[in-house]
């Protein structure tokens, strides 16, 4: 059948209708050199400095998985995910609008903890503890710290004598219930930025001093003063109070009773009563038994939901909890908590990703690429259609044919394997259309041979096409190999030229042996055997 004239007809028009059937559906891709978007490369980052070789490779293994997954969710067409060495892996993110977003979400960790707060009892160990505090403050900051408060007066108040550090804050605020200030004598750097937020286990620190106070806390010196059995944790985002920015500093139980390893699902959501953002998760039973039991013993404890080292919320636990939960999130924006329950589905990373380069692809600049790839495409076109005309004549129109078939079935096979056209891959489909039409140039040379060996039309073309098939598997063949070999070892802009070279050169392979036999044996069927034929 398909050696018939017929059979080859349907053969060459059951391909065609394939490609368009994927052309119509999928479409062509752009990648981010046309379409315009971000490429970054990311590496394991070794904040210890305890990973070996063989940790590294396999923290970037389990990190590729877990970034394929958040970008699958995040919605990106066509993304562009692979390792690269031992600990770097590449991200290509085409058409992607907000970029500051597509990186928080790739570089979150993402490490979710359940924490008691400590209250009672034990916070007022860690308050017993501040004045060792401060002392190993001063011993590893020296006069920067002791700077940093105000001097001390000159004589002690009444209110000092009689209620010693503190004094209460003018209650102007409008609220109930408002922070104490402390003085800040210089020989207390650290009790003097603490305030007291009127619940136990948590203090306020100015937004101001936030960076300078975490940098004491976390000195080796100042944590090893830190009581046993506690741990801090700042609050991820400042809060108002009295019309100033405060940074709450929770002070933890020193071990999370429950990870993020158990959680199962995490939704984005509006919580009815106060109108607050909300991410509902739930957990899995041996989570949720833990977490019921936990918070069946600490009604009215706080408990801290801590995401990669920062206190989210700290609700009051009000009843015994099972495997559902939430995570407050005040009035953040929903999209806040939409990235918020995607990173916690697709669960931590292993280690923190560090960006090690950064490119951005304008769409204006896309744009031209696409502009000035299309040009070329068109000139080169254009040309091979003028040369193989002027020069074979019929023969070339016939070439020029099977040049069309051949454009559909790269376009197609773009398509069907969901490959992105990148301005390289556009020179490596010029480059298989020069192979095309160099395929046709071996046959048509070796068809006038024949005929100029006095062979009739119809056993000159069999003769043609016959002897110029070794020499044309060689050069396809070899041509093939040498794209795979680039798809494997290379990476971006290589792999997309490896993947249209590849395609190009299979469908010029069928197209100048297959369909251009085909309107050869269509040309000479009408035509006596002895008519001569115009190439």
């Amino acid at each position: 059948m398909f050696s018939s004239l017929r059979g080859r007809i349907i053969v060459i028009a059951a391909v065609l209708a394939v490609c368009g059937w994927y052309l119509y559906n999928n479409g062509v891709s752009l990648g981010l050199d046309l379409q315009g978007g971000m490429h970054l490369v990311l590496e394991v980052e070794d904040t210890e400095g305890t990973m070996t070789p063989e940790s590294r490779a396999d923290a970037t293994d389990r990190a590729l998985k877990i970034i394929r997954t958040r970008i699958d969710e995040f919605g990106v067409e066509e993304p562009i995910i692979q390792k690269a060495g031992q600990d770097r892996i590449i991200v290509e993110l085409a058409g992607i609008q907000d970029e500051e977003r597509a990186k928080d979400i790739l570089r979150q960790t993402a490490f979710l903890q359940f924490y008691l707060v400590q209250s009672g009892q034990e916070y007022q160990a860690f308050r017993n503890a501040l004045p060792r505090m401060d002392r190993a403050v001063l011993q590893a900051f020296g006069e920067d710290a002791a700077g940093a408060a105000p001097e001390d007066q000159d004589t002690e108040t009444v209110e000092q004598l009689l209620f010693g550090d503190t004094v209460a804050a003018p209650a102007d605020t409008g609220q109930a219930d408002t922070a104490a200030v402390p003085t800040r004598p210089s020989r207390r750097p650290l009790t003097a930025q603490l305030l007291e937020s009127g619940q136990d286990g948590q203090l306020l620190v100015e937004e101001r001093d936030y960076e300078r106070v975490a940098e004491w806390l976390q000195h080796p010196q100042v944590e090893r003063a830190i009581p046993r059995g506690a741990t801090l944790r700042w609050g991820q985002e400042p809060q108002g109070q009295g019309g100033q920015l405060y940074r709450p500093l929770w002070v933890l139980e020193d071990r999370p009773f429950l990870r993020g390893e158990e959680l199962e699902n995490a939704q984005p959501g509006k919580e009815q009563q106060f109108n607050e953002t909300i991410v509902s998760f739930e957990l899995s039973r041996r989570g949720g038994r833990i977490f019921e039991r936990v918070t069946g013993e600490n009604i009215g404890e706080l408990i801290a939901i801590v995401l990669d080292q920062e206190v989210v919320s700290a609700p009051v636990i009000r009843s015994r909890i099972g495997a559902q939960g939430q995570i407050q999130m005040g009035q953040a924006p929903l999209e806040e908590a939409n990235d918020l329950a995607l990173v916690l589905r697709a669960g931590a990373l292993p280690a923190p990703l560090r960006i090690m380069e950064e490119r951005t692809v304008g769409p204006s600049l896309g744009s031209d690429s696409v502009s000035q790839g299309q040009l070329a495409g068109m000139v080169g076109l254009v040309l091979v259609v003028f040369v193989m005309i002027g020069y074979y004549r019929v023969a070339g129109v016939l070439a020029v044919g099977a040049l069309a078939v051949y454009v559909m079935l790269v376009l197609g096979g773009l398509a069907a394997f969901g490959a992105n056209l990148t301005l390289p891959g556009i020179a490596g489909l010029i480059l298989s259309v020069g192979m095309a039409v160099d395929a046709n140039v071996l046959i048509f040379e070796r068809i006038r041979e024949e005929l100029n060996a006095g062979r009739v039309p119809r056993t000159a073309a069999d003769e043609g096409f016959k002897h110029a098939m070794s020499a044309i598997v060689d050069s396809n063949l070899t041509t093939l190999l040498t794209a795979l070999i680039l798809f494997q070892f290379g990476t971006g802009p290589v792999q997309g030229f490896a993947v249209t070279l590849s395609i190009g050169i299979v469908a010029s392979f069928f197209s100048a042996v297959y369909v251009t036999r085909t309107f050869f044996l269509l040309y000479l069927d009408r035509k006596s055997a002895t008519d001569p034929i115009s190439i």
